[in-house]
C-alpha cells in the first residue's frame, strides 16, 4: 500500500470553542497531531477541500510536515456535526512504518446468506474489526463470505481468514452477522 498521499496541515494556536468556529467560519478544519514517540499534542488546521480530497484518495496513510520534519500520519479520529455531518474536528496519529499499529477496518459481508433467500432477514451487528499489523500491511476492507448463512446461524470474528501479517484483536466470538426470522406483524381483531 503505497503512503505518497501528501495532506497539507497548518500549525495553529490551541483556542478556545469560538476560535474553533472562526476556523470552521474560514472552511478550516482543526485537528490535533499525535505522535507514537511523543506525549505532546500539535494543533493544527487543515483546509476542507484538502480534507475532502484525503477522503476521496482512499488512503490510509498520509504524509504531512510538522515543522520542518515529513512524519506519516493515520486518521485517528474524525468528528462529525450531528445534525449536518459535517467534519467538526480530526485526529492526526504518527506513525512509523516499521511499528505495528491498532486500528478498525471495515468489515465487508460479500455473497448471499442461504437463510435471506428462505425468508429470513440478514442482521450484521458489527461493521468493524479491531487490527493489529504494520502501517504498509493495512487492509481497505476486511470481507466475510456469508453464501453458507443459514437461518438461525450467525457468523462470527472466528469465522474469519486474513493474511498472517494482520493480527484480529477483536473478540474471537462477536458475532459480525445472522439470519433471524422476519417479525411479524399482530392482526387487528
Amino acid at each position: 500500500m503505497a503512503n505518497d498521499q501528501n495532506l497539507v496541515v497548518s500549525k495553529r494556536e490551541l483556542t478556545n470553542k469560538s476560535g474553533r468556529k472562526n476556523l470552521r467560519k474560514e472552511g478550516k478544519i482543526p485537528g490535533v497531531y499525535y505522535s507514537h514517540d511523543s506525549k505532546e499534542s500539535i494543533a493544527f488546521c487543515i483546509d476542507e477541500n484538502e480534507l475532502a480530497k484525503a477522503e476521496k484518495s482512499n488512503a490510509r496513510i498520509f504524509n504531512i510536515n510538522v515543522g520542518d520534519k515529513k512524519r506519516n500520519v493515520l486518521f485517528k479520529s474524525v468528528q462529525y456535526h450531528p445534525v449536518t455531518d459535517k467534519i467538526m474536528h480530526v485526529d492526526l496519529y504518527g506513525i512509523k512504518m516499521d511499528q505495528k499499529v491498532t486500528l478498525k477496518v471495515p468489515i465487508s459481508l460479500t455473497g448471499t446468506a442461504a437463510g435471506v433467500t428462505e425468508g429470513g432477514i440478514l442482521v450484521q451487528v458489527l461493521n468493524e474489526l479491531e487490527v493489529e499489523c504494520l502501517p504498509g500491511d493495512i487492509p481497505e476492507i476486511i470481507e466475510l463470505d456469508i453464501s453458507d448463512l443459514n437461518f438461525g446461524e450467525n457468523k462470527q470474528v472466528s469465522d474469519i481468514d486474513v493474511d498472517e501479517k494482520i493480527t484480529i484483536k477483536s473478540d474471537d466470538n462477536d458475532i459480525i452477522a445472522s439470519v433471524t426470522q422476519a417479525a411479524k406483524e399482530e392482526e387487528a381483531v
